[in-house]
C-alpha cells in the first residue's frame, strides 16, 4: 500500500483537520469530520460510512485490523509523522494507529424510517457533546430507528459526541432539525400515509408512570435540555408526558440517563408484546 501523500509538517491540509476537532464552522463548511478509535473506525467501516481519507503513521508496523483497512477501504491514505498524528488523535499518551476522515451526511429527516414499529429519539437543544453521544448509543442499543437532535445545540460531530457513541452514531441515522417546526412537518407527513406516531415527552411531574404508558405502537420520545428541560413548544406538541419514578434525594435524572431508561422501557414492552423487530434488538 502507497501513501498517496505524506504530511510531515503543520501544513495547510493539518491544520484544517485540527480546525475540524474543535471548529464546527469548518467541519460544516468542509462537509467532513475526523473519526478517532479502533471500535468508531470500525463501526464507519461496516456501515458502508464513505470515508475520505485514512491517516497513519508509515514508521509503524501495522496491526492486522490497520493493514486490511488500509487495503480494503477505498479512501485517501496518508503518511503522516507521529507527532501530528498524535495531535489529531487528541491522546495524553501514545499515537493512533489510524485516523479516519469522514463526510458528513445530509440532514433530512426521511433519513429516519418511520415504520409501524417506529421508536425514535428527539434530543432538543442539548448542550453537551457527550450527552448526545450516550443518547445515540443507547438508542442503537435499544433498537431505536433514529435520533434527531434540534434547535440551538451542541454539534453531533464533534469529536466528543463521537467517542460517546462509541460508534452507534454510524449504525442508525442521526439528523439535525432546526426546530419543532420541521419535525413536526415530519410528524404529520408520516401521519398523512397512516402512520401515526405518538409523541412521549419526559418530564419529573409527567401525568403517568413510564412504565404505565404504552410504548409499543410508533414513538417519538422527546428529551429536553439539560439544564431547561422541555420547551413550552414541546411540551405543547407531546401527546403525554410521563415521569420516571425515583425514590432517592435527587430531583431528577440527567438528560442521558432518562433517556436511556425511557429506550429500556419501550424495548422492555415490545419484547414482552412479542414485536419481532425489538426482539432482534434485545
Amino acid at each position: 500500500m502507497v501513501a498517496a501523500q505524506r504530511i510531515t509538517t503543520r501544513n495547510a491540509r493539518f491544520q484544517q483537520w485540527l480546525a475540524e476537532l474543535s471548529n464546527r464552522r469548518t467541519r460544516q463548511r468542509e462537509r467532513e469530520f475526523l473519526i478517532q478509535g479502533v471500535r468508531p473506525i470500525t463501526q464507519a467501516v461496516e456501515h458502508g460510512w464513505p470515508l475520505r481519507a485514512l491517516l497513519f503513521d508509515p514508521a509503524r508496523s501495522p496491526s492486522a485490523w490497520a493493514r486490511d483497512l488500509l487495503r480494503e477501504v477505498r479512501a485517501e491514505k496518508i503518511a503522516m509523522a507521529p507527532d501530528l498524528l498524535a495531535e489529531l488523535g487528541e491522546k495524553d499518551e501514545g499515537v493512533p494507529e489510524l485516523i479516519a476522515v469522514a463526510s458528513l451526511p445530509d440532514d433530512e429527516l426521511r433519513r429516519v424510517p418511520i415504520g409501524p414499529d417506529f421508536l425514535g429519539v428527539v434530543f432538543d437543544r442539548p448542550s453537551s457533546p457527550g450527552n448526545i453521544g450516550t443518547i445515540i448509543r443507547s438508542a442503537d442499543s435499544f433498537g431505536a430507528h433514529g435520533v434527531v437532535v434540534t434547535g440551538h445545540a451542541a454539534d453531533v460531530y464533534d469529536p466528543k459526541c463521537v467517542r460517546a457513541s462509541t460508534g452507534s452514531l454510524f449504525a442508525l441515522p442521526v439528523v439535525r432539525a432546526p426546530g419543532l417546526r420541521e419535525v413536526g412537518a415530519w410528524l404529520d407527513a408520516a401521519g398523512g400515509r397512516g402512520q401515526r406516531v405518538t409523541v412521549v415527552g419526559t418530564d419529573e411531574h409527567g401525568s403517568a408512570e413510564a412504565a404505565d404508558f404504552d410504548l409499543t405502537g410508533p414513538v417519538l420520545l422527546v428529551i429536553g435540555n439539560e439544564t431547561a428541560g422541555l420547551s413550552a413548544a414541546w411540551r405543547e406538541r407531546c401527546d403525554v408526558l410521563v415521569r420516571i419514578p425515583m425514590t432517592g434525594s435527587a430531583s431528577s435524572l440527567n438528560a442521558a440517563s432518562a433517556a436511556s431508561v425511557m429506550l429500556y422501557e419501550a424495548a422492555r414492552q415490545r419484547a414482552r408484546a412479542g414485536a419481532p423487530a425489538a426482539q432482534a434488538q434485545m
